[in-house]
């Protein structure tokens, strides 16, 4: 098959970008260009540390800015002097986190009330239910998948009813959940760029389906409005939209769940805590946000020429704002590298990003993780590890992908 002149470009830039990072790495040993790399996805944080050593701000071998300092960071995400990227490569758009002002604006003020703390608890009742059902599944006799048996099916359940898909078929959504996600980091390779445009190709049959159906039947959810007659959103913003949503309510949720649950069992002191009082579980996923954050890392560019931590940054320059680096600052937090539910400052974290890009599913991910944490240490207080576990692909998106566990003591009010 010939490939394209586009094909060709994109090719070029892939790898070239990959050569530079393992050349600068690899063989030279630099800890921005080694945190795109496996060293990277397997255990960043000394890395980041690396990074922080060299000055609050400092340049990677691609020529960019990169700041693990929590309040450069902080500073960067609410500042109008940087923004997101806007992407207009079709492949990969994900709509609001790829827009600025004004259509930014335009669309986040449209779904964003569905997303609010208190819009979002009239779902406490069906996360409580799909848990239910969730752990009645669990096998007894055998080590069990915490990722797939409990922490995927369940924010897709709810996500799924938030937006108004019929029948939706959960190990679907997941599966194409993961691969967008697995995009937000950037291609990794030609089969990568393959298995995305077939995830955007089938997202975006499902959500036309579903747009067509609350035309003839409409309905007071998220798709029901935002296909509306009076409806500001366009035509071709329709599936990237639902799409992000569709992140949104998922991607957090699964990864923060299985790194929480990760942390917690690999300091027993601290899953004793939990079992003991299950109510300490919001505390517990703060910290979860804090030690081990879903989100690793987000860029934006800066349209002025400004300063931060007294170096000049110019109009164009692009910084990367490492999220889990900030999260252990310790300028910020007492011994950054120890996992406590009990630390009073945990929710000081960046986790959900900041200013206009603040994390649209904050809410929903925190109660989801949070009824899910509770349920998981009253019904599995006996809780292991068990057997080798498998990363998601990429560094940036953090989270598990195989997360084997048992509970050789499972309480007999589950089985009924």
């Amino acid at each position: 098959m010939a490939i394209g002149r586009q094909q060709l470009a994109f090719i070029k830039e892939l790898y070239g970008v990959r050569l530079k990072l393992g050349w600068h790495g690899y063989l030279r040993r630099d800890p921005s260009a080694l945190l795109h790399l496996e060293p990277g996805r397997q255990d960043p944080y000394p890395l980041y540390e690396q990074v922080r050593a060299r000055g609050r701000v400092s340049t990677t071998p691609l020529g960019n800015l990169i700041t693990v300092d929590h309040e450069v960071c902080n500073q960067v995400l609410r500042s109008r002097d940087f923004v997101a990227a806007e992407d207009n490569n079709d492949d990969h758009q994900l709509s609001l986190l790829d827009m600025n002002p004004p259509d930014h604006t335009r669309l986040r003020r449209l779904v964003a009330p569905d997303f609010t703390a208190k819009r979002v608890t009239r779902f406490t009742p069906q996360i409580e239910q799909v848990l239910a059902q969730l752990i009645k599944k669990v096998p007894r006799d055998r080590p069990f998948d915490l990722v797939s048996e409990v922490a995927a099916p369940l924010p897709i359940a709810v996500i799924t009813e938030l937006l108004g898909i019929p029948d939706a078929n959960a190990e679907e959504f997941a599966h194409h959940g993961q691969e967008f996600g697995s995009a937000l980091g950037g291609i990794q390779s030609l089969s990568h760029a393959r298995r995305l445009a077939a995830t955007r190709k089938r997202l975006a049959e499902i959500f036309t389906e579903v747009f067509e159906l609350r035309r003839r039947e409409p309905s007071d959810d998220v798709i029901g409005r935002i296909v509306a007659e009076d409806s500001p959103v366009r035509p071709d913003e329709l599936v990237p939209l639902c799409t992000l949503l569709l992140i949104a309510g998922f991607e957090t949720t699964v990864n923060l769940i299985g790194n929480t649950v990760l942390a917690l069992l690999s300091n027993p002191d601290q899953w004793q805590l939990l079992t003991d009082d299950p109510d300490l579980a919001d505390k517990a996923i703060e910290e979860g946000l804090r030690y081990d954050s879903p989100v690793q890392r987000t860029g934006r560019l800066a349209t002025t020429d400004t300063e931060l931590a007294g170096r000049p940054v110019k109009a164009g320059e692009w910084i990367l704002t490492a999220i889990g680096g900030a999260n252990r600052d310790p300028r910020v937090f007492t011994e950054p590298d120890r996992f406590d539910i009990g630390r009073d400052n945990a929710d000081d974290h960046l986790s959900f990003s900041g200013g206009i890009h603040y994390c649209l599913g904050a809410a929903l991910a925190r109660l989801e993780a949070g009824i899910a944490l509770r349920t998981i240490a009253t019904e599995f207080p006996d809780l292991q590890l068990a057997g080798d576990r498998r990363r998601r692909p990429g560094s940036l998106i953090r989270g598990m992908q195989y997360f084997p566990v048992q509970a050789p003591k499972l309480r007999q009010t589950v089985i009924v």
